[in-house]
């Protein structure tokens, strides 16, 4: 393993729910996914010197995109908002503050959102960067290649863009003002086919 990438994961009461809530209610390469913004996004924010609070994103990857999913995807509200909502019930039953559970519920949301710097915001910076790359290869110059195969070897994609990208074209069939559907039209399925992880 690269000696610039850390396979470390928070380990609190909040964090393990999380993970057995995305492990029963994802596929495994949705699960996957959100694994891996976690750890594009620590590592990211390791080689930046961004501060940021470790269990929260770890909370907030794995769930941002759980209104994706069968048992929660809304027919009517955007899926990062139904995601977002979840966030926020899992924070409140995790015994979060509702500030803290607030803030979950604006990462997974704002992750489909305009850009927002780390300095404004760190956890949801962290997120919108590591899910850019790991959905269509945004600056993979932050991702060297060795890093790419060490996280890709434990936590492999599975088809990961094609069924990514089915989920994106369903939700906007179902929801065309929503930020998938702007995604779709914006050629959303031209960059998943060309990202790097996929080569």
């Amino acid at each position: 393993m690269p000696a610039s990438f850390s396979e470390t994961f928070p380990e609190t009461p909040a964090a393990s729910a999380a993970l057995a809530v995305a492990t029963r209610f994802c596929s495994p390469a949705l699960l996957n996914h959100s694994i891996r913004s976690y750890l594009w996004g620590a590592g990211y924010a390791r080689a930046h010197g961004i501060g940021f609070d470790d269990e929260l994103y770890y909370v907030s990857s794995l769930l941002h995109d759980i209104g994706l999913t069968e048992t929660f995807d809304s027919h009517t509200v955007p899926f990062e908002e139904a995601g977002g909502r979840l966030a926020w019930v899992f924070g409140m039953s995790a015994g979060w503050s509702a500030e803290r559970s607030a803030r979950a519920e604006k990462i997974v949301v704002v992750h489909m959102r305009d850009p927002v710097a780390a300095s404004e915001d760190p956890e949801s910076h962290l997120l919108q960067v590591a899910t850019s790359w790991d959905v269509s290869g945004q600056r993979p110059e932050e991702f060297p290649a060795e890093v790419r195969a060490a996280v890709l070897a434990r936590h492999p994609r599975l088809g990961f863009g094609a069924e990514f990208l089915a989920a994106f074209e369903e939700q906007a069939r179902r929801k065309p003002g929503c930020a998938a559907a702007s995604s779709v039209t914006g050629g959303v399925g031209a960059r998943i086919a060309a990202n790097p992880l996929d080569a």
